[in-house]
């Protein structure tokens, strides 16, 4: 593990592709070891071939080597597959009041393209695990509601995925042409969720993605 933290500090300090110098006291400290434990797994990251050091003069240069940078996006690709396990850990918070409003206003596509008459309001949920509620809905295809014009007024398309909270089935909603990846998720179901599940400001919730 240590050789890992390791790799991933060179990198940070542009290692990958140039030599840049180090001292093995920063190192050591920035990973929380003894010098003598950097150095060690210095010598059995050269070994594998992972980076590349030269002394010049009273200086260490180290570079991250193309194999080095092929086994970092490697961890990169296995961490992000392990996000996306369509899983959201969060916890209740209070909306602006907003949720009803809007889900009035959709709630005939709603009833057409999920199936369920929706309660007039969302439970919000601030995202824990993972970080954003994209990373966890990074694999699954929504089922897109498409906007409308009423009174004048614009709505626009809102992308629906399909969850499941303590055996209650609902849908996370984000609007389309949201730039930001949310922290929030806004879930809305066939029935009022903080009654149904007891729910209150600050309580642990798990949101599973039904495909």
């Amino acid at each position: 593990m240590k050789k890992v933290i390791l790799l991933v500090s060179l990198a940070k300090r542009g290692s990958v592709g140039k030599k840049v110098p180090v001292t093995v006291r920063e190192l050591a400290s920035e990973i929380k070891t003894s010098p003598q434990t950097v150095l060690r797994l210095l010598r059995e990251m050269e070994k594998e071939g992972l980076i590349e050091r030269a002394v010049r003069g009273r200086r260490t240069f180290i570079e991250v080597t193309p194999k080095g940078a092929s086994f970092l996006k490697s961890l990169c690709d296995e961490i992000s597959r392990a996000l996306s396990t369509g899983v959201v850990i969060g916890e209740v918070v209070s909306g602006l009041g907003e949720g009803a409003y809007y889900v009035k206003q959709y709630a005939p596509l709603i009833r057409e393209y999920l199936g369920f008459d929706p309660y007039p309001g969302t439970l919000n949920v601030r995202v824990l695990f993972p970080k954003t509620v994209f990373d966890a809905l990074c694999n699954v295809r929504p089922v897109l509601i498409p906007g409308f014009i009423k009174e004048g007024r614009t709505f626009g398309d809102v992308k629906a995925y399909r969850v499941r909270i303590d055996g209650v089935e609902g849908a996370i909603v984000i609007p389309s042409r949201t730039i930001h990846p949310p922290k929030i998720a806004e879930i809305i179901a066939p029935v009022k969720l903080r009654e149904k599940l007891k729910l209150k400001d600050g309580d642990r919730v798990r949101v599973e993605v039904v495909e």
